[in-house]
């Protein structure tokens, strides 16, 4: 139980990698602070299998694209759970769209949740640890695509992108308050976001022709390695991006 008596917060973990993250550190001890844009059925399901872990856990309704959610976000979060001393900042959004024809508000949408959300619920998040007087741990959700072209997903590279160097900043900055601040980068995860491939089996076997794992990764794949940056473990950790992909980033290719 290597998180216990830690409090986590985990964007968008009503479902997909993000519950995946939460019951995972549930399992390692932590207390838990779920978070969706609705509460609705994914949120409480999500909450049954957290709780059943047996620690405490709450679900706090927040959209992140917006810098005022984050702080309440962040502010309700201690006021019902006492503390925080993890941050997973897992939602995100993605739109398939040729550059020509990107949308001002697809744009607006993925680089809002995506990055403006981390940045400002680092921020809150942060701000917590250091009038507090302790250290932390800030984990963000990107994706092998912080280093691998997209083609038809520019907004959403140019947001993980953005991620990871915000990643190497807040390491440094932040370093002095004893909090660590790093990135897991997944490559194809089987989850809800990507349905539409798993439906195409010519389009998914051309995708694991680049993985040479031969699979998809499962939402484990990635809670484990976020369990682990969360821990005492990963103490000397920080900057720096654990990738999650099967050997996918070093061995693709378009077809």
């Amino acid at each position: 139980m290597k998180l216990q008596n830690k409090v986590a917060l985990v964007t968008g973990s009503t479902q997909g990698i993000g519950r995946g993250i939460a019951i995972r550190l549930a399992k390692e001890g932590a207390d838990l602070v779920i978070n969706g844009r609705h509460d609705d059925d994914q949120a409480r399901e999500t909450l049954e299998q957290v709780r059943a872990q047996g620690h405490r856990v709450c679900f706090i309704a927040a959209d992140v694209a917006e810098p005022a959610n984050c702080y309440r976000l962040v502010e309700q979060a201690v006021e019902q759970m006492g503390r925080l001393d993890i941050l997973v900042n897992n939602a995100g959004v993605q739109k398939h769209d040729a550059f020509l024809e990107v949308s001002e508000a697809d744009y607006n949408q993925v680089l809002n949740v995506n990055l403006r959300g981390p940045f400002f619920l680092s921020q809150a998040f942060a701000r917590h640890l250091r009038d507090t007087e302790r250290g932390g741990r800030i984990i963000n959700n990107s994706s092998v695509h912080e280093e691998l072209p997209f083609p038809n997903f520019s907004a959403y590279c140019s947001s993980k992108g953005g991620l990871k160097m915000l990643t190497r900043n807040l390491a440094i900055e932040l370093a002095p308050l004893g909090i660590t601040v790093n990135n897991v980068a997944p490559g194809a995860i089987e989850t809800p976001i990507n349905q539409a491939l798993m439906n195409e089996p010519e389009k998914l076997a051309g995708l694991l022709e680049n993985i040479p794992a031969k699979r998809l990764g499962q939402p484990h794949d990635v809670a484990g390695a976020v369990a682990f940056l969360a821990s005492d473990d990963a103490d000397y950790v920080t900057g720096t991006t654990l990738v999650i992909d099967g050997g996918l980033l070093w061995n693709y290719s378009e077809q």
